[in-house]
């Protein structure tokens, strides 16, 4: 690995090396990029980290935080009517979604600003704009229309909702990141996934009343998962009222008078109110400008790196979900945190990738 620490970065123009506008730029504001960004310039370095977005990343601002709330407010019906057996009258209680999304977003509105707050501390510029490389030292900054240089560049950019491509109808259906912003609550929806993100989706919409229906390609949802644990929460789910549709997937989704309906590979309709796709995420590295700084990836559009998470160009990093290692937020916090330690500290670490709690 070629590394230089930041004094002799800062030193670059009178060595008669090119001179750069800043040591680190970090493309993506997740947990993984903001940690790497931070931890840098504490060992000294010039950083600037851009964020098309909101602060925070997938975790804090599309999943994790949010999809929480939701749980902890899809609770309490089941709060309320234990309460009974434990001598509690159960008042007369209501629900409103529009309330729940109004105090979530003042949340996460909270945590984003905590986000900013750590990384000026730390004296890191922080730039809300959408950036693309232009090649291996410079990078564009869309809504700024101008570019920067930099000695040393980490692609943060996270994940995105995979969709079924080429499915007509498409464009009707939501993923998880529409479900946490929705104006009003669905009487009905169709989840296609049979994953963790799929299943407690639905049972935050099923405890809410929602009539729920989950639309798995294989026999049973949470593949990968304990047996007994799997067995269970399908009892239980069905004791909720979950409908599960099993072997099979959408072939087609049109929009009507009554909803959206959902055409079946095996020739079954399913009506709805929304249709929400949780089939897994893909690395977001579309349109970055990878190509162009000579950034390789595999087939399915991560990028390429090492154990110290370089890639094949020696300066561009990149960690986090955007590698389609190891998918998880405190593994993306590692990989940044020893990215910075490496590159601007002097002390040269890797992850460890063994022995993951999920």
């Amino acid at each position: 690995m070629t590394r230089l620490p930041s004094d002799r970065l800062r030193r670059g123009a009178s060595n008669g090396m090119q001179a750069f506008d800043y040591d680190l730029f970090v493309i993506g504001a997740g947990s993984g990029g903001v940690r790497a960004a931070r931890i840098a310039a504490t060992h000294g370095a010039r950083v600037a980290i851009a964020e098309e977005f909101r602060y925070g990343g997938t975790c804090v601002i599309r999943g994790c935080v949010p999809k929480k709330l939701l749980v902890y407010a899809s609770r309490f019906p089941d709060e309320f009517r234990a309460a009974e057996g434990f001598g509690w009258s159960k008042p007369e209680t209501s629900f409103d979604w529009p309330t729940l999304i109004a105090n979530k977003n003042r949340e996460l509105d909270r945590l984003e600003n905590a986000y900013l707050n750590n990384l000026e501390k730390a004296g890191v510029t922080s730039l809300r704009t959408r950036a693309v490389l232009k090649d291996a030292h410079t990078v564009h900054l869309i809504a700024e229309d101008r570019t920067v240089t930099a000695k040393h560049i980490l692609i943060a950019t996270g994940g995105w909702p995979n969709m079924h491509e080429g499915l007509p109808g498409l464009e009707h259906a939501i993923t998880s990141n529409e479900a946490l912003d929705l104006e009003r609550l669905p009487e009905r929806i169709v989840i296609a996934g049979g994953g963790y993100i799929a299943i407690e989706f639905a049972g935050i919409f099923a405890h809410l009343g929602v009539e729920t229906t989950i639309i798995y390609r294989r026999e049973k949802v949470l593949r990968g998962f304990d047996e007994d644990l799997r067995d269970r929460v399908i009892q239980r789910y069905g004791e909720l009222g979950v409908r599960f549709v099993t072997n099979d997937v959408f072939a087609a989704i049109e929009k009507t008078d009554d909803g959206l309906v959902g055409k079946l590979k095996s020739g079954s309709e399913i009506v709805a109110d929304e249709i929400m796709f949780a089939i897994g995420r893909n690395p977001n590295t579309a349109d970055l400008g990878l190509e162009a700084a000579g950034v390789a990836m595999d087939d399915r559009g991560a990028i390429t790196v090492d154990a110290f998470s370089q890639t094949n160009v020696p300066h561009i990093f990149a960690v986090g979900d955007v590698t389609d290692r190891v998918p998880l937020t405190p593994v993306a916090i590692r990989e940044g945190h020893a990215f910075a330690d490496t590159v601007f500290g002097g002390d040269r670490r890797s992850v460890d990738y063994d022995k993951i709690p999920t």
